[in-house]
C-alpha cells in the first residue's frame, strides 16, 4: 500500500515532464538543411522550422574579408539550441556536404542572383546547375535524406509563346522567349528554368525523392536586413518607381509565410511528386492601383487613368490547383502581403 502513492507521484511527474517538453517544443522532429540561409525565403523558412521543433543546419555564403551579420537568424527563438550554421558556396559544391550530415530533409533554396549582369548568363546558369546537381548527389549518398524540396520559381513556368491566361505545372518557360523579352532579370529566369529541369531529370534518373516548389512574387514582411527584390517590385507604385510599372501588367503573388509553410508541407506530404506552383493571388496593374489607393489613401498611388499608356508583357497567371488539391491552404491574402511589407520597410528604413 505504501508503494501506490509513490508510483502515482512518479507517473504524475513523468506526465508533467512530457507536457513540459511538448510545450517547449522539445519533441524532436529531425534535422533538416536549408541552403542559402540568409535569403528572404530561406530565413523565414528557418524561423518556421524552428517554431515547428526541427533542428536546422543552415548554409551561408561567406564573403572573404568581411564578416556577414547573420544575427537575424542566429537570434531567432530556439536558434541557440537547434540551429547550426555552415559556410558553403555553389561555386564549391562539395562545401555543402558537412551541412547535409544526419539530415532527413533538405530545402535547397540557395541560388545565384545577379540583377546587375556582372556575370554572363552562362556563368550564372552553370554555377547554379552544377552546384545543385552536386548537392543532390550528396543527398543521394547521405543515406539519411528522405526528400529534397527545391525552391524554383514561377519564372520557370510562365514565359513562353503559348497563349494561355493561366499556367499549370505542365508549362515550362522557353529560354529563347525569355531572352527576347530583354528583361534585366533574364539570366535569373533562365538559370532557374535550367536548374529545375536538371534537378528533376537527375532525381528521375537516380531515384531521388525530390519535389520542386515554384512561388510567384513573394511578398510580405522579411527578416533579412536588405530589401528583397520581389518586395521592392510589389511596392513599385508605393515607391513611385515609374520605369518599373511595365512589369506590373499582371502580377501573381504569394505571402512569404505561405511559401515557407508550403515547403514544410511538401517535405512530409506522402504523395508529393514533381512540380508545385505556389501562388495565392493574381492582380492586374489597374486592380493594383485601385487596391492600393483604397488601402493607402494618404499615399500618391498612380491612378488607373495615369497608367493607361503603360505597355509591358502581360505575364500569365499561375495556377496552384495541384498544391491545393493536396489539402494545403493559403492563409494570407493581399492585405497581409502589403501590410507586412510596408510595415517592415518602414521599420528598416526602406520607406
Amino acid at each position: 500500500m505504501i508503494g501506490q502513492p509513490t508510483r502515482q507521484k512518479q507517473r504524475e511527474k513523468r506526465n508533467k515532464e512530457r507536457e513540459q517538453r511538448e510545450m517547449e517544443g522539445e519533441n524532436e522532429k529531425g534535422r533538416v538543411c536549408v541552403t542559402g540561409g540568409t535569403g528572404f525565403i530561406a530565413s523565414w523558412l528557418i524561423m518556421k522550422l524552428l517554431q515547428h521543433g526541427y533542428s536546422v543546419n543552415a548554409t551561408i555564403r561567406s564573403h572573404p574579408g568581411s564578416k556577414k551579420d547573420i544575427s537575424y537568424i542566429t537570434n531567432l527563438p530556439g536558434a541557440s539550441e537547434k540551429l547550426q550554421i555552415f559556410n558553403a558556396d555553389l561555386s564549391e559544391p562539395h562545401s555543402f556536404e558537412p551541412a547535409l550530415e544526419g539530415c532527413i530533409g533538405v530545402f535547397h533554396v540557395a541560388h545565384p542572383v545577379d540583377f546587375e549582369a556582372r556575370e554572363p548568363e552562362e556563368t550564372v546558369t552553370r554555377r547554379s546547375v552544377e552546384g545543385t546537381l552536386a548537392i543532390l548527389k550528396a543527398c543521394l549518398n547521405s543515406k539519411t535524406v528522405k526528400r529534397v524540396v527545391y525552391t524554383s520559381s514561377a519564372s520557370a513556368v510562365v514565359f513562353n509563346d503559348k497563349d494561355e491566361d493561366m499556367k499549370d505545372e505542365s508549362s515550362w518557360s522557353d529560354v529563347e522567349f525569355i531572352r527576347s523579352l530583354g528583361s534585366f532579370a533574364g539570366p535569373y529566369m533562365i538559370s532557374k528554368t535550367e536548374t529545375e529541369r536538371a534537378a528533376l531529370e537527375f532525381a528521375e534518373k537516380h531515384g531521388l525523392d525530390l519535389v520542386t516548389l515554384l512561388p510567384s512574387f513573394v511578398v510580405g514582411p522579411f527578416l533579412c536586413p536588405f530589401l528583397p527584390g520581389s518586395v521592392q517590385m510589389a511596392l513599385t507604385m508605393i515607391k513611385g518607381i515609374q520605369d518599373q510599372y511595365q512589369n506590373l501588367m499582371n502580377t501573381s503573388m504569394v505571402h512569404v509565410d505561405d511559401v515557407a509553410s508550403a515547403h514544410i508541407f511538401l517535405l512530409h506530404y506522402p504523395n508529393a511528386k514533381g512540380r508545385y506552383n505556389c501562388s495565392s493571388n493574381t492582380i492586374t496593374i489597374n486592380e493594383m492601383s485601385e487596391f492600393l489607393s483604397a488601402k493607402y489613401p494618404q499615399l500618391p498611388i498612380p491612378t488607373t487613368e495615369s497608367l493607361s499608356g503603360i505597355q509591358g508583357y502581360r505575364t500569365p497567371g499561375l495556377s496552384s490547383k495541384k498544391l491545393l488539391d493536396t489539402g494545403f491552404v493559403f492563409k494570407h491574402g493581399l492585405d497581409e502581403m502589403f501590410d507586412g511589407a510596408v510595415q517592415c520597410c518602414k521599420e528598416k528604413g526602406f520607406l
